[in-house]
């Protein structure tokens, strides 16, 4: 009980205050609902439930919350909790001697459990800004003319080709979007009487036709061949050619309407710890431009800055509006002997331990 008594004159070493009121308020709430019903299972005496609620007192009072007003201090006694409720009407009822200890710390209990989530909540890197429209994702054929009908709310409209791409428009889960939620919706939206096997099967080709380009495919081949490990359908899911302007997290603020630029993103994986992660595989059309062929009808590429130029500021853009970016040269997702996947594959181990859900 030394410890119990140190705690009213300032907090443990190795525990926080809002951990050490939780195991308290717990303690006291179970043991005193135990001897007003059957009388089992009680860890305290009388003595140590009077340290006990002395110390929990302190321990609230310094996470600057109400203290518990305890109508009794003890188990026994004259200022025990059978003296109270015999007093108050409760000798035939277990569930209104449950009902008073509810009473008294159910308010320290929920208040604890806002504070927890608040604490929990601040282990995030990064928490979402703006608020979830749509994600327009994996065009195949001509590619979807998008309109920005309302700048403020931003409400898009698919005025041509909507039929060549995928549009998620369910409820984001707070802490990410994994591949089983991806497959559900495409089984509620786009093949309803497939089981989730099937289904999966079915968006995986679905998305990988939305790919022309032999090092992006290789992308998602190299990710998505983790689904089929155990637990692999909870990873996060990676979306293919996602339209920058209408991810969860990203809101135009201009104001003015009319049609956008086609810009897009390779792919985009929203992770646990919500982090918005976008991966870029460049060819060499990012940074230069193609040259006629010469008179053995070789194709060669001339070094443009503009390009480069471009491709820099949009990632500081991208940067300062919360996201991760990584590139990946198409070179060198091209080289012989499976060096490429190998590079994927260490990639995609590392950032997925990084990127997990902070625990509770």
């Amino acid at each position: 009980m030394a410890l119990i008594e140190s705690l009213r004159f300032g907090p443990l070493a190795d525990r926080t205050d809002l951990d050490v009121a939780v195991a308290l308020t717990k303690l006291l709430y179970e043991d005193f609902v135990s001897y007003g019903t059957d009388g089992r299972d009680r860890r305290l005496d009388d003595e140590g439930v009077v340290l006990v609620i002395k110390a929990h007192g302190a321990v609230v009072r310094r996470l600057a919350l109400e203290v518990p007003a305890w109508p009794f201090r003890t188990f026994d006694g004259p200022q025990g909790f059978g003296t109270y409720w015999r007093k108050n009407d409760m000798s035939g009822s277990w569930q209104a001697r449950r009902d008073c200890v509810e009473g008294i710390l159910g308010p320290t209990r929920d208040a604890l459990e806002e504070l927890q989530e608040l604490e929990y909540e601040s282990r995030f890197k990064h928490g979402p800004a703006g608020s979830f429209k749509n994600l327009i994702f994996a065009a195949v054929g001509p590619k979807p003319e998008i309109v920005l009908r309302d700048a403020v709310n931003n409400n898009v409209e698919i005025v041509r080709n909507a039929e060549n791409c995928l549009v998620y428009s369910d409820p984001l889960p707070p802490h990410g979007l994994t591949w089983r939620q991806m497959v559900a919706w495409w089984r509620t939206h786009h093949q309803p009487d497939a089981d989730e096997k099937t289904a999966a099967d079915a968006l995986y080709r679905r998305l990988y036709r939305s790919l022309d380009s032999l090092p992006e495919q290789l992308v998602l081949r190299t990710y998505c061949a983790a689904y089929a490990e155990t637990d692999g359908f909870e990873l996060p899911a990676l979306i293919p050619q996602v339209y920058l302007h209408y991810d969860p997290y990203t809101r135009r603020s201009g104001k003015q309407s009319g049609a956008l630029y086609r810009q897009r993103m390779d792919f985009l994986l929203l992770a646990p710890d919500r982090s918005r992660i976008v991966i870029e595989v460049d060819g060499v059309q990012h940074y230069g431009r193609k040259n006629p062929p010469d008179a053995e009808g070789r194709v060669t590429y001339t070094a443009v800055p503009q390009l480069y130029s471009d491709m820099v500021a949009e990632d500081r853009r991208l940067r300062l509006a919360g996201y991760e970016i990584y590139r990946f040269g198409g070179w060198e997702l091209t080289q012989p002997q499976g060096e490429g996947e190998r590079i994927l594959t260490a990639f995609f181990t590392d950032l997925l331990k990084r990127h997990r859900k902070p625990a509770p």
